[in-house]
């Protein structure tokens, strides 16, 4: 790996970190770095959930305790989504990695058109609480936990096997089946996916074609992103970047569709 390298690495951890955190997009911005740098697209996905766990690290230290109120409750999210994300990463690694290299541009598209449909969540999360009132002071935010529970398991399967966009579903799902504000909604979908990340991280770890070098570059990029992610997240441009993230991630779905190398 060439000084070049790390420094595109670096940059783009710090990135993914930011973008990770505002739109849940971190993956459209560390993944198609880590092809840029020579990695298979199996080995970058590997590389690149060992990287991501970075950033749930950094935002979840910086605003993790404003969600000490959902009690028990919240150990049984961090239990599903650990499940979740030991499944999706079993599923990546047993399954032929020629079934990743078809599946991942859709699943690039279905991110990026989440993300484009994000501004519909916000609105909703606005209006339900204009609406709602008093109701987001309620001692239990989350009417149907067991249903909830199970949802979060299964959006985490997705986030162990590939999960970009997985923020972006984990956050409407919330806002849909919670009377969460917004700003803790977004906390507890760091939260949540950083532990499926994390699970998926340790068997990756254990098992997969890691590129150790390049994970921690990217990951010390994503550490900091992540950290500084909840403070700037009000100060940034977001309709602009959330475009641009989804622009460039059709991009690189047309690019692994249509590469002889995917």
């Amino acid at each position: 790996m060439t000084i070049a390298d790390a420094a595109i690495l670096l940059a783009a951890g710090f990135g993914a970190g930011l973008v990770g955190y505002i739109t849940g997009l971190a993956s459209l911005v560390s993944y198609p770095a880590l092809l840029a740098v020579g990695l298979s697209p199996v080995a970058a996905n590997v590389t690149n959930t060992l990287a991501l766990v970075a950033v749930g690290v950094g935002s979840t230290a910086k605003s993790g305790r404003s969600l000490i109120h959902h009690g028990r409750l919240l150990w049984w999210l961090i239990g599903a989504a650990a499940i979740g994300g030991t499944i999706g990463a079993i599923l990546l690694l047993r399954l032929p990695h020629s079934v990743f290299g078809a599946v991942v541009p859709w699943l690039i598209v279905l991110a990026s058109l989440a993300l484009l449909c994000q501004p519909l969540v916000r609105r909703f999360s606005r209006s339900r609480a204009e609406v709602g009132g008093s109701v987001l002071r309620q001692p239990n935010p989350i009417p149907h936990p067991v249903a909830f529970v199970v949802v979060v398991g299964v959006i985490s399967i997705y986030g162990g096997y590939f999960g970009a966009g997985a923020g972006v579903i984990m956050l409407a799902t919330t806002l849909l089946m919670s009377t969460e504000p917004l700003w803790r909604a977004t906390l507890l979908k760091s939260v949540v996916l950083g532990v499926a990340n994390l699970v998926a991280a340790v068997y990756f770890a254990l098992t997969g074609p890691v590129h150790w070098a390049a994970a921690v570059i990217m990951g010390a990029g994503c550490l900091i992103g992540g950290w500084l992610g909840p403070p700037v997240v009000r100060r940034l441009p977001e309709a602009p970047l959330r475009t641009a993230v989804a622009i460039a991630g059709f991009g690189l779905a047309a690019w692994l569709a249509f590469s002889p190398t995917s």
